[in-house]
């Protein structure tokens, strides 16, 4: 048995009832798992605790359900897992959260301390496999070690360039005492950026004809949207989102060029134009061709973001600004001089967006839900025509996987982001990815967790025909589906409602007469095998 701890004014209690504690102490009242020998003990804990473990059907449904609560919440999102399968399950979304910078706390249990490295039942080295997908992972060794190891889990999460922190603890650590003092978590303070980057800014904005603001993640979680407005509005300025920046500037904004992608003409167009890019908490991965444009025709790049390891990272930025990017606008905003309009070939485009059944549907289905959802998509075709169709007035409301691109994510997204907000969620997804996470339906169903799942339903993979069409490819191997699944019935077996709408069906009305009734639903939108092909 591993050793007492001593303090004079703390409690002696269990490793597991350490943990929880320091759950309670962050302010945590949500958390989603699925339990296992090895992470047992902690689930007794909980039992006399005040937090909500809500019990998904996989491990990577749990995951997403974390991240999305992450997501909506603007806190970091925790998820449990016991050892081996369990801990390997969590690491699509766990490389989801770091791709796309979500702050995340997975918690693993493990085989006992001495088994550690002896191939024991259920044993996977879950630190080092997921060592290149954490922003940090700490194993614990004893249990004096938890609640510092929890603690600092929770600001690294948190802090800077947010990201998933792995806290790995041994089975008979969690059923060793030691010694607990509470106390207060420590939240790390946003840091400013200096007051000679600030200033060189504001003199390339300044000297600008044709600025263009492009905004990412790292606006939507500094809470920056107001600030970010308030600069396109004095400076004139176009405004392109990423994917994850969705929101931060409102489809209403006269100069509003919608999610950057490359069926985003005016977009692209717009960012061949300016003569200063200014992007704020977003980074340049290589989808986008638009970016390519950006290096040949040299346009200075003004880059704010939190993380200095950003800059220079993808594109080379003329200037750049290290620190919140609330706080740097905020230093900004006064020292930038108002702008009078100016000319752009965009202006005379006409709007390029697609149209087809799909488009309609997600059109028809925000627009009746109203603008206090929260839409998650899954990956896919759908995932584009959500992005350009949707109409999101404020950031953390469309969460999808960016950076990854996992098929299977707005599920269980959805799950977590409702118990973060108490949100009505609308999940876009297409039958491929549907086959991958139908089974947190049960999920939902048994937490009352008001969804409505729209799958859009052209019985194949489209972006992989998509992708299959786009290289010439006469052989569309593997993208057919042509399951002939009865996705209203299946909804119906697992307890929510089901509803299917026939490719002829009109869209609008078919909406209606889906949300007319009780939630969850699953609505099977019946569309022709090559729409958005």
């Amino acid at each position: 048995m591993y050793a007492r701890y001593a303090c004079a004014t703390g409690m002696l209690i269990s490793g597991a009832k350490i943990l929880v504690n320091c759950l309670e102490e962050q302010g945590i009242r949500n958390i989603f798992g699925y339990p296992g020998a090895s992470i047992l003990s902690v689930y007794d804990a909980l039992a006399d605790s005040s937090i909500r473990h809500v019990l998904t059907a996989h491990e990577q449904g749990a995951c997403f359900a974390a991240e999305g609560y992450a997501r909506r919440s603007g806190r970091a999102g925790v998820v449990l897992a016991t050892s081996g399968p369990g801990a390997t399950n969590l690491v699509t979304g766990l490389a989801d959260a770091y791709m796309d910078s979500i702050p995340l706390v997975a918690i693993t249990g493990n085989v006992p301390l001495a088994q550690l490295g002896h191939d024991s039942f259920q044993e996977v080295d879950i630190f080092d496999v997921s060592m290149p997908v954490t922003k940090y992972g700490i194993i614990v060794k004893s249990a004096s070690e938890i609640a510092p190891a929890v603690r600092r889990a929770f600001a690294l999460a948190e802090s800077g360039r947010k990201g998933p922190v792995l806290v790995d603890i041994p089975s008979d650590i969690l059923d060793c005492s030691a010694e607990y003092e509470p106390t207060s978590p420590a939240r790390a303070l946003p840091v400013a950026a200096c007051e000679e980057q600030i200033e060189h800014a504001a003199e390339m904005i300044d000297r600008a004809e044709r600025p263009l603001i492009y905004a990412g993640g790292g606006a939507a979680w500094s809470g920056a949207e107001n600030r970010l407005m308030e600069l396109a509005r004095k400076i004139k300025a176009p405004v392109v989102t990423s994917y994850m920046g969705i929101g931060c500037c409102p489809p209403d904004y006269e100069r509003a060029l919608g999610v950057l992608s490359d069926i985003n003409i005016k977009a692209t167009e717009a960012i061949s134009e300016c003569d200063l890019f200014i992007t704020v908490g977003a980074r340049f991965n290589s989808r986008y061709g638009a970016f390519n444009g950006l290096r040949k025709r040299r346009i200075p790049l003004l880059q704010l973001d939190s993380d200095k390891a950003e800059i220079d990272k993808n594109l080379t930025a003329a200037a750049a600004v290290v620190g919140d990017a609330a706080l740097s606008l905020d230093a900004l905003l006064p020292l930038v001089g108002e702008k009078g309009d100016a000319e752009w070939a965009y202006d005379s485009m006409p709007d390029a967006k697609e149209e087809n059944r799909g488009t309609r549907i997600i059109r028809a289905l925000t627009h009746a839900m109203g603008r206090n959802i929260t839409v998650t998509t899954d990956v896919g075709l759908h995932q584009e025509w959500a992005a350009h169709n949707a109409e999101i007035y404020s950031p953390r409301r469309f969460l999808t996987s960016g950076g990854l691109g996992a098929m299977g994510f707005g599920m269980g997204a959805a799950i977590g982001a409702h118990f973060a907000s108490g949100d009505t969620c609308l999940v876009v997804t297409g039958d491929g990815s549907f086959n991958m996470n139908f089974n947190e339906l049960t999920t939902a169903v048994k937490h009352h967790v008001p969804l409505v799942v729209a799958v859009l339903n052209n019985n194949s993979l489209g972006m992989i025909r998509k992708l299959q069409t786009a290289r010439g490819t006469r052989n569309m191997s593997a993208s057919s589906l042509y399951l002939g699944v009865d996705y209203a019935a299946l909804a119906e077996a697992m307890g929510a409602r089901g509803v299917t709408v026939a490719e002829e069906e009109d869209v609008t009305e078919a909406v209606e007469r889906a949300l007319d009734g009780s939630l969850p639903v699953v609505i099977d939108f019946k569309l022709p095998i090559n729409t958005g092909i």
